[in-house]
């Protein structure tokens, strides 16, 4: 298998000055919030993002189109969110006769505003067998991160969203197998596979796009340290070939954060990769209303996607839920409210991606910025951690 011909143990480290991504360029006075938004560039690019990014995967499926605009004209105009992301996949979950339908809500937003005024991310699919439904040029493929599908697939991104271009565009998860990808225990390496594409390709991709202006950035998702440091290294010894990654979107919360900490922390920080986090709740497990599983509604998102939530019914999980539940509680807020405004605030998040299916959720969430967790209540979520360090993959 081909992937890179770079070793990770070779790999050479930026200047001493570098910095996790996610340093406040600054703060704007906003209805919604009492301190402000902050805003930060992304790694090494010049977008300025807010510090709280509006996900959008439930446009078109949990949410109506109508009520994704409505979403996202709150966040914009009360909270002075810029920052919008987005993928050809979407809503979740995947499936034909909703594929796109988040891209469509995110152009109809967009009809009332200046281009610039908005930074758009977008996500291309990596590899996977089972989405032979998602267009591509040549049909019944299965998704990859070829130059072919890359090229195709940021073409019809650009016509759903109707603009001329996408800020951010990321690879949604890997081409290659990796391991403990989407609650997945360890890695196997009878599990790699033959025709993965390599990196280069994938990055040559990615360079056509930026010159010829359809693209401005590019970041990755769900990737890993090797992922991250062999796709800089290639761009820094190939910088008229390749595109340097800015940002890389993955799970992180008070549950899941051992992943990012152990090893890939210490990646961005030397090469100024900015962290995107997604899934700060932990699939909506850290708000503790899936407490009680047998009285949840058909319509949440552990009866939606069962295969995909099971990681957070674990007795490990509920227990560092709850632990974490009775800090919010003694506090005096929300469990949401701690969660989020942990993440938010951590040095290594550049901007936290928040999802919601009601105003008040939305609200409460991006309202969370407000609160600095005092040295107290950081002690108390660290001792947890200690004792719950990985819980969502321990049952």
């Amino acid at each position: 298998m081909k992937i890179s011909t770079l070793c990770v143990a070779s790999l050479s480290l930026v200047a001493s000055s570098s910095a996790f991504s996610g340093s406040i360029t600054k703060n704007v006075a906003v209805p919604g919030l009492q301190n402000g938004m902050d805003y930060c560039k992304l790694g090494t690019s010049d977008l300025e993002v807010s510090k709280v990014c509006m996900g959008t995967m439930t446009f078109g499926q949990q949410n109506t189109i109508e009520e994704g605009v409505e979403q996202l004209n709150l966040a914009f105009d009360n909270y002075g969110v810029n920052f919008i992301d987005t993928a050809e996949l979407y809503p979740v979950p995947g499936k034909p006769e909703t594929q796109g339908d988040t891209d469509r809500t995110v152009a109809a937003f967009m009809k009332n505003r200046k281009r610039d005024d908005v930074i758009l991310a977008t996500k291309v699919a990596g590899y996977s067998d089972r989405m032979t439904w998602m267009p591509r040029k040549e049909p019944d493929q299965p998704t990859c991160l070829s130059k072919e599908q890359i090229l195709y697939s940021v073409d019809q991104s650009l016509k759903r969203l109707e603009t001329d271009h996408i800020d951010l565009l990321q690879l949604h998860w890997p081409d290659r197998y990796t391991g403990g990808l989407f609650g997945q225990p360890d890695f196997t390496p009878t599990q790699l596979r033959e025709d993965t594409v390599p990196f280069e390709e994938t990055l040559e991709a990615l360079q056509q796009v930026i010159d010829e202006g359809k693209v401005r950035y590019v970041g990755v998702s769900n990737e890993t340290p090797f992922g991250v440091c062999s796709l800089v290294e290639l761009a820094k010894n190939n910088p008229d070939k390749y595109p340097k990654i800015v940002s890389t979107q993955n799970s992180y919360s008070l549950v899941v954060r051992k992943d990012f900490e152990a090893g890939l922390a210490e990646a961005c920080y030397h090469h100024q990769v900015g962290l995107l986090p997604y899934s700060p709740l932990a699939g909506g497990s850290l708000t503790g209303k899936y407490n009680d599983k047998d009285s949840l509604p058909e319509t949440c998102r552990y009866k939606m996607f069962p295969g995909f939530m099971d990681r957070y019914y674990g007795s490990q999980n509920e227990a560092a839920v709850n632990a974490y539940g009775k800090i919010a509680k003694d506090k005096g807020m929300t469990p949401a409210q701690l969660a989020l405004a942990w993440c938010f605030h951590r040095e290594h998040v550049a901007s936290t991606i928040i999802g919601a299916t009601a105003i008040p959720q939305l609200k409460e969430d991006i309202e969370a910025y407000d609160i600095k967790l005092d040295e107290e209540t950081l002690s108390e979520i660290t001792k947890v951690y200690k004792q719950y360090t990985d819980p969502t993959k321990f049952a």
